[in-house]
């Protein structure tokens, strides 16, 4: 890289950090909230409203059931957090449910478990981040009519962030989050005081219309009763992040495993406050929010744009200080460009462990600069930044993607655990610790009831709205593992085979390429000569009649002593009358071999490599699928590299030699 480019990724990045120090970015519980729990946090700025939304497709009567349907999401929430306090404790290594299943339903069980949950990660990011330009798009006109533009430039400024490493990025985050844990509770405590302590009749400015079903007609009976489960359905987003809390142990300090089980813990307890508080507060203040709020909101003045429900509560609740509702709204909006930092946490880590098990390319499991994964940050950003794209940042839209892949991995891992808790009471004697066994089981197996119920539901609920796609793209990614360790132990096998024995050649035969009679050319000469090879030629390829008859006559003016062999190319190609010649040798002598010298120059600026062909590069690519041929760079540094050269002895080393100790 040019000394641009890497003062230009130091400045996005930071300096590297050295491989031992890794146990310097381990995050306490303070740092760890925001990183790990932010997305299950943000969840509240969006799942009530996706529960008041899906319910006003059946009328007001439907509203009736808002807080029936947030209670039954908080009693999920609070089962499933159970779950994962006991699961961080019996597999702590940051594999979460893909280890869990793995281990105890087998490898095709782990590998479904992570293709649902690398799915669901980048759905988070692009939920999330549609969201946050939603709710910011309620106070500023301008977001809101560009909210593509802002998701797609809010998840590059994300990936750049995380790429700086987790301790740091855990920095940055802690204000923001810990700013919304104050807001909501302040907007909650402050609301509901207001309403029933003092007395006052706050509305919200949706209060005063009339909620009516799409077509005007009253839903009853089976429509009703799939129109509610429709929006639990919904509301489970809420529990969207609790599993990376689990994949993202390893990133905490010591004990870890106790640390995880307590942010874990310190998650449940805000999560089921803050989204119970919530529609208690929209019901308190009647807000209504439709799908259509031109057809179903009768009274509403024309051109009406519906407000979030945050910005529905804030408003009234703090009326006289309108400062505090962009503050609430700015929060809000934060924390859920933040809420994807879960994910760019999760993501990259259990990509890391699917990579190390040959499921995934083998660059995903290595670090970077600032020991974060990063290829699986840039491959995660990517691939939310496709689908904000594709689906308009459209909250409603892309949410029917959602939690599907988060359940399937619930259930999955739920059921590992019930198998993990069997196999350890087959064992067990002592009978203080069977009854503890006993009981961890008994919580699983809540659990596992408890999230396949969800799952069904949201299956049968949003299947044909949108998660038939995030169901076939699970799928795929399946199958696209399965034929990346498929090809991995195939390589293996073949690397690995014993029963091959080594030959030595007979001869070796040197192949110097000759364009010019040049400094490069010569330097190439000398090297294959200094090799001692059994015979050497040199050969050039004749493209243009007249060159190449200059080329001979200087050759035998300066008595070379390596022949020249030129071969002709009518259709003034290079590669192919190379590699035709190279077959030829290898068929006329298949125990030899063939080393083919090509001299190449160097240059010191990206912009010099298109004054340059790549003749060279593209030559080598197509030797190398030759058997018995072996290709040698001959490099001729140009002086516009000296400086390059300087660069290099300035950069970090990345190996050190250290002399032996004296004995």
């Amino acid at each position: 890289m040019s000394k641009v480019s890497v003062g230009a990724k130091r400045l996005l990045v930071g300096r590297p950090f050295r491989s031992d120090t890794i146990g310097a970015t381990r995050l306490r519980k303070r740092i760890a909230l925001p990183v790990f729990a932010s997305d299950a946090l943000s969840s509240v700025a969006y799942a009530p409203q996706e529960i008041f939304l899906v319910l006003s497709m059946g009328g007001m009567s439907a509203l009736a059931f808002t807080p029936w349907v947030g209670l039954a999401v908080a009693i999920v929430m609070v089962v499933v957090i159970a779950c994962y306090r006991q699961n961080v404790r019996a597999y702590p290594s940051g594999g979460g449910d893909y280890e869990v299943a793995t281990v105890n339903l087998g490898p095709n069980a782990g590998l479904g478990v992570g293709a649902a949950l690398l799915i669901d990660y980048v759905l988070t990011v692009a939920v999330s981040i549609a969201a946050a330009a939603e709710n910011i798009g309620s106070a500023i006109p301008f977001v809101h009519d560009h909210e593509v533009l802002f998701a797609v430039l809010a998840i590059t400024g994300l990936a750049a962030v995380n790429l700086r490493g987790v301790r740091e990025s855990g920095a940055m985050f802690a204000i923001p989050v810990y700013t919304f844990m104050a807001a909501m509770t302040g907007l909650v405590a402050w609301g509901l005081f207001q309403v029933e302590v003092l007395g006052r009749d706050l509305n919200a400015e949706s209060a005063g219309f009339t909620l009516v079903t799409p077509d005007g007609l009253s839903i009853t009976g089976l429509a009703l009763v799939f129109i509610v489960a429709k929006s639990f359905a919904s509301g489970c987003a809420a529990l969207t992040g609790v599993e990376a809390i689990h994949n993202g142990v390893p990133a905490f300090r010591k004990p870890r495993a106790r640390n995880a089980a307590a942010t874990l813990g310190m998650l449940g307890v805000l999560a089921v406050a803050f989204l119970l508080g919530l529609i208690e507060l929209a019901r308190r203040l009647d807000v209504k929010i439709a799908e259509n709020p031109g057809a179903q909101l009768l009274g509403a003045p024309e051109g009406y744009r519906q407000k979030t429900m945050i910005a529905q509560l804030s408003e009234p609740v703090f009326a006289g200080v309108p400062l505090v509702f962009y503050v609430i709204m700015g929060a809000t909006g934060l924390i859920l460009v933040l809420a994807a930092n879960t994910a760019f946490n999760g993501f990259p880590m259990l990509a890391s462990v699917l990579a190390r098990d040959k499921y995934l390319p083998r660059q995903l499991a290595t670090r970077g600069d600032r020991l974060a994964f990063s290829n699986g940050i840039v491959l995660l950003a990517v691939a939310a930044a496709a689908l904000v794209i594709v689906f308009d940042a459209q909250v409603t839209e892309l949410i029917q993607l959602y939690i599907v892949g988060v359940f399937v991995a619930f259930t999955l891992g739920q059921w590992g655990m019930i198998r993990h808790w069997n196999r350890r009471l087959g064992h067990e004697e002592d009978p203080a610790v069977r009854r503890g066994v006993r009981r961890a089981r008994i919580v699983n197996a809540t659990g596992m009831v408890l999230t396949a119920t969800v799952l069904v539901i949201v299956m049968a609920t949003k299947f044909l709205s949108g998660a038939y796609i995030a169901v076939l793209g699970m799928v795929g990614l399946f199958v696209v593992m399965k034929l990346i360790r498929r090809h991995y132990d195939s390589v293996a096998r073949e690397l690995d085979d014993s029963s091959w024995e080594v030959v030595l050649p007979s001869r070796t035969h040197c192949l110097v390429l000759v364009s010019k009679l040049h400094l490069p050319t010569l330097r190439a000469l000398a090297y294959a000569r200094a090799t001692r090879p059994d015979t050497i030629e040199a050969l050039t390829v004749n493209i243009d009649t007249a060159d190449t008859r200059a080329l001979v006559r200087e050759w035998e003016d300066r008595g070379i002593q390596v022949p020249l062999k030129v071969v002709e190319s009518p259709y003034r190609e290079i590669n192919r009358p190379v590699v035709d010649y190279v077959t030829r040798l290898r068929e006329q002598r298949p125990r030899d071999v063939v080393i083919v010298y090509i001299p190449e120059y160097v240059v010191g600026h990206w912009w010099e490599q298109f004054l340059h062909n790549q003749s060279a590069l593209r030559l080598k690519s197509r030797l190398l699928y030759e058997r018995g041929v072996m290709v040698t760079s001959v490099p001729w540094q140009l002086s516009s590299s000296d400086g390059r050269a300087e660069q290099a002895r300035d950069e970090p080393i990345v190996g050190r030699w250290r002399e032996p100790e004296a004995q």
